[in-house]
């Protein structure tokens, strides 16, 4: 059976250019890099996580004795499979826009909306995959739990109580993160402050100018607002600030990239649609639209996240 597919056109007769879907988000987080990617996954990958005691350094003897004690704990990360499968059918498209590039009542798909689906359901899948990633939660279809469900549910997670977060208070709200990170990751060279969308744009206006900041009435390099131009990196106190799109509105994580792992079973199938034409094999005037893929995150340390919400 065909997706179903409503229709709304003013065709009079001449082919329009091109086609247009709703903005979607970038599939920011993962192009960036800033999480630890695990590619090749096959049903799942434990992760073993070793401790060491604060006995473990002691003065020394003459003999061999045994110091401290080490603890082995696993994390799991088991990847859940997702689909997309669309099918459409092209005596649909005779009557509209599309009429000129089909030729015949056998015309299959017109070649510019079989390119365009094709690339709507990658975006599509990208900026699924970046809410996931931050705020899905797996009772959900095609979804699973993401780095934020995990931190709330994780005991050893430092938790930082949060505020409605505005451009007067954005950089403090910020610096009670900073002063929560644990001094075990505080200065490594893969630290991060994960930020969601509307924190970043309090913070890029903070960073244009509020007094009681410490910043002055011009801001940034006295430039005010002018100052950003969405090209600068940002940091707080010499820790880069990432924005992640998919992060819900009012939370802020800080911790490691290496302490992010987001698992798959091979990274290229979040990019890979097939287009079927179906009248070669049932005589039918369908096409058929299919990615398959699989994913999922975990958190490493939870003792070594921090999470504002």
């Amino acid at each position: 059976m065909a997706t179903t597919h409503t229709i709304t056109s003013t065709y009079a007769g001449k082919n329009a250019e091109g086609y247009m879907s709703a903005a979607l988000l970038s599939g920011k987080t993962l192009a960036s890099g800033v999480i630890d990617i695990r590619d090749n996954i096959q049903g799942k990958e434990v992760i073993q996580v070793l401790a060491s005691d604060a006995n473990l350094i002691k003065d020394a003897t003459c003999d061999f004795s045994a110091t401290g004690t080490l603890t082995t704990t696993e994390v799991v990360l088991t990847p859940e499979e997702f689909q997309v499968n669309l099918e459409l059918c092209a005596k649909n498209y005779r009557s509209g826009w599309e009429s000129l590039q089909m030729k015949g009542i056998k015309s299959g798909m017109p070649q510019t909306l079989g390119q365009f689906m094709l690339e709507h359901i990658v975006q599509k899948v990208a900026a699924a995959q970046e809410n996931n990633i931050w705020q899905g939660a797996t009772a959900t279809s095609g979804v699973y739990n993401g780095i934020t469900v995990l931190a709330a549910a994780d005991s050893d997670v430092v938790d930082v109580t949060g505020t409605t977060v505005t451009a007067a208070n954005v950089v403090d709200e910020i610096g009670k993160v900073v002063d929560a990170i644990p001094t075990t990751i505080y200065g490594a060279e893969d630290l991060f402050i994960y930020v969601s969308t509307s924190i970043y744009q309090k913070y890029v206006r903070a960073l244009g100018g509020f007094g009681a900041s410490g910043l002055g009435a011009a801001g940034y390099d006295n430039k005010g607002t002018m100052w950003w131009d969405g090209q600068q990196e940002l940091f707080y106190d010499g820790i880069k600030v990432f924005h992640a799109p998919g992060m819900p509105t009012n939370d802020i994580i800080a911790t490691t990239k290496s302490n992010l792992i987001y698992g798959t079973s091979l990274y290229s199938e979040l990019n890979e649609v097939s287009l079927i034409d179906m009248s070669q094999i049932d005589g039918s005037q369908n096409s058929r639209f299919v990615l398959r893929g699989s994913a999922s995150v975990a958190l490493g340390i939870g003792a070594e996240v921090v999470y504002y919400t």
